[in-house]
């Protein structure tokens, strides 16, 4: 079966390991089949006992094979066949780790043979000696072949190209291999299964860094000279995810982030979601050089209508204003740019930018704007405009943005439709893109506005409990212990209807998401505003948009 991700974790000296080897009459598993197994079962360098057997390949073992192995015809032709061998073996690995050199060969064979039976193939943890060996003693031997192995380090067993020898020898490798590791810091099952991945890292020395991080969930820093933060991150499981940036994380900033590394410092979280606002938290305050995610709040922006003019308009701004109907803050300029084209789409709106004070006239033939003269738009303007029925299209535009999303997002898809059936596709995509901007950023908003309703809020997700106030969160325990706080303060966050800052967006959304995603199963304790999860207003918005 496969492991989970916390026997993964489990110390090496509690893991028990099957080392097997097999023979066969030749090298395609498609054609060739084997002629011998050999199991060895080890936990804390103690044998546990051992599995060896002759296989009746049912075909005829060539002349050069008889010669490497020493198995000829007449050794197999009273052995079982593969498929009376395969439920012993089962039997015998069970769930343990498996290990061989070069074990995807002997992998190969044995699963084939398992789906030829139909029989499950083996799902278990898998260590090959041969990448470790490589990764720890390669600079000392002329190569990793398993006898130049034994006989460079005068291991008890040496082979023999028989199954039995063979598992013998490995094992006594894999006890030397573990030894090396161990210098690594390599104490637990997921840091053995990792360590080939880290061969020849130029950074593999900083290894010893992580040797304290912990299995559990948190943030972690790296720290350059001065103690100089240069990345913060998240991790359900904090020694796996910083040690993987020495292996199989490839981006191109890894590389010069690593070299910069003298110190790493972490603090544990209660779990995942305390553990993203602590993130959250540290890249607003620090700004770190190689973070970009997280750290471009300050380029947030707002949709405001400002129903404090005689003839409303939408407008772009950065901070939200005493007054009007807001959205977000939205991730960028060019979102809400987008939101505002979507709505001038659908709703004629004013186009114009110009600012209209109460005792505005229109000049003397003045002309009406390009939106005006397509009919898509009203322009005061130009005194063209009925002041009542600007007032009404203003009306929808305010239920547009807070509870009615399909008067924007109805007009949109079914001009997507006619664009479409016109062959206009460019036309099309753009107006799709403008839907799905406004669908996206009305499900913000209503994120956003449901958790900050809720005011003094306690609310348990699984194990946890969390205590959030006017959308960011104060504390968070595990059911049963003292409420704590987290390591840096929470944002200032106005009560709501006011805009939420820029500041606290990326708490307030990461907070609302995690409820949203445990909608179905959390648990009110206590709340001094209103409560409304599931979210039915943000699932109309998806699906208005999916199904479109």
């Amino acid at each position: 079966m496969q492991r989970s991700f916390d026997d993964l974790g489990t110390p090496l000296a509690d893991v028990t390991f099957c080392v097997l080897d097999i023979e066969t009459t030749g090298s395609d598993r498609g054609g060739d089949l084997i002629t011998e197994i050999g199991v060895v079962k080890v936990r804390r360098g103690e044998c546990l006992g051992t599995m060896a057997t002759l296989v009746n390949p049912g075909k005829a073992i060539a002349p050069s094979v008889t010669v490497l192995t020493g198995i000829t015809q007449s050794m197999v032709a009273t052995a079982p066949r593969i498929e009376s061998v395969l439920p012993t073996l089962q039997e015998f690995v069970g769930d343990a780790v498996i290990v061989g050199h070069n074990v995807g060969f002997d992998m190969g064979f044995i699963n084939a043979a398992l789906l030829r039976s139909d029989r499950g193939a083996f799902r278990n943890t898998v260590v090959d000696t041969l990448p470790l060996a490589r990764r720890l003693v390669r600079d000392e031997v002329p190569d990793c072949r398993l006898g130049t192995l034994a006989s460079r380090f005068r291991l008890d067993h040496r082979p023999t190209h028989r199954a039995l020898d063979d598992a013998l020898a490995t094992t006594d490798l894999l006890h030397l291999l573990l030894e090396r590791a161990a210098g690594l810091g390599v104490l637990g099952l997921d840091d053995l299964v990792m360590l080939p991945k880290m061969g020849g890292h130029p950074q593999a020395g900083k290894l010893k860094l992580t040797h304290q991080l912990p299995r559990s969930p948190g943030v972690y820093r790296f720290l350059g000279a001065n103690d100089e933060v240069l990345y913060v991150g998240k991790a359900t499981n904090l020694r796996q995810r910083v040690r993987s940036y020495f292996g199989s994380d490839d981006r191109r900033k890894i590389g010069p982030m690593l070299r910069e590394t003298q110190r790493l410092a972490h603090t544990e979280a209660h779990d995942p979601v305390s553990a993203e606002v602590l993130e959250l938290r540290y890249l607003h305050r620090l700004n770190p050089r190689y973070n970009r995610v997280g750290t471009t709040w300050q380029k947030y922006c707002y949709v405001r209508l400002t129903t404090d003019e005689a003839w409303p308009r939408l407008v772009v701004t950065t901070e939200p204003a005493a007054t009007g109907v807001h959205i977000g803050p939205l991730a960028s300029r060019a979102a809400a740019t987008t939101v505002i084209e979507a709505v001038q789409s659908a709703l004629p709106i004013r186009r114009c930018t110009t600012r209209i004070g109460r005792s505005y006239k229109a000049p003397a033939g003045a002309t009406p704007c390009t939106g005006a003269r397509l009919g898509v738009a009203m322009c005061p303007c130009s005194g063209t405009a009925d002041e009542a029925g600007y007032w009404r299209v203003v009306g929808q535009v305010v239920a547009a943005l807070t509870t009615s999303p399909h008067l924007v997002l109805d007009p949109l898809w079914r001009k997507v439709a006619a664009l479409a059936g016109e062959r206009r596709y460019e036309e099309a995509a753009a107006m799709r893109d403008r839907a799905n901007a406004f669908g996206s950023a009305v499900t913000r908003q209503r994120l956003f506005d449901q958790l900050r309703a809720a005011g003094d809020m306690g609310v348990q997700l699984h194990d946890t409990v969390l205590h959030i106030r006017d959308g960011v969160l104060l504390s968070a325990h595990l059911t049963g212990q003292l409420s704590t706080g987290l390591e840096l303060p929470p944002p200032e966050a106005p009560a709501y209807p006011t805009p939420l800052p820029r500041h606290a967006a990326d708490e307030v959304l990461c907070l609302a998401r995690a409820i949203e995603r445990a909608s179905f199963h959390a648990r009110l304790l206590w709340c001094s505003g209103e409560w409304a999860w599931p979210s039915t207003q943000v699932r109309e918005v998806t699906n208005l948009s999916a199904a479109a």
